[in-house]
């Protein structure tokens, strides 16, 4: 009966560290956010380029969340009485950064140079998916191995295909 038990319980832990690996990594990741945000409306209605507000896409590995002087930039006079911008008008105050959840990660030992991808001429749209249509955002690829492999073939890419260019 012991032994029963500690199956049970150790299929228990294990399906909660699955669980939270597939949130983690795994696409259809949409959480919810501090703040509600729109890609929608910024990069969809108002048509705000992507390297707008992620500034470091263009010349860094990663592509950056803006910070709060960013959207400050704008909302310290559109949209003032939005609840959402309230929000963000609070954390601006406070002189805190907003907690955002990230949606697409990566493992630790996965070496993703945006930059390199950008020149290239790869679309954010290639991995990210139609983020101007989003008022959330999800992640709408698996971003796993074989999922990048397959778009440097189509590409016709030979850069990429060996262990350390992406693994560090």
């Amino acid at each position: 009966m012991k032994k029963l038990i500690l199956l049970a319980i150790t299929g228990v832990i294990a399906f909660g560290i699955g669980f939270e690996i597939n949130q983690l990594y795994f696409y259809g990741r949409q959480p919810v956010q501090p703040i509600n945000f729109s890609h929608k409306i910024h990069a969809g209605d108002n048509k705000i380029p992507c390297l707008y507000c992620h500034v470091f896409a263009e010349r860094s590995r990663v592509s950056g969340v803006p910070n709060e002087q960013r959207c400050m930039g704008c909302h310290k006079v559109i949209k003032t009485e939005s609840p959402e911008i309230k929000k963000l008008t609070a954390y601006w105050n406070a002189k805190k950064p907003i907690p955002w959840i990230k949606v697409h990660n990566l493992p630790d030992y996965v070496y993703f140079p945006h930059k390199r991808h950008i020149r290239a001429g790869v679309w954010c749209t290639s991995c990210h998916g139609d983020v101007p249509s989003m008022s959330r955002i999800k992640r709408v690829s698996s971003l796993k191995m074989g999922w990048c492999l397959r778009c440097h073939e189509r590409r016709g890419n030979k850069n990429g295909k060996d262990c350390w260019t992406c693994h560090k």
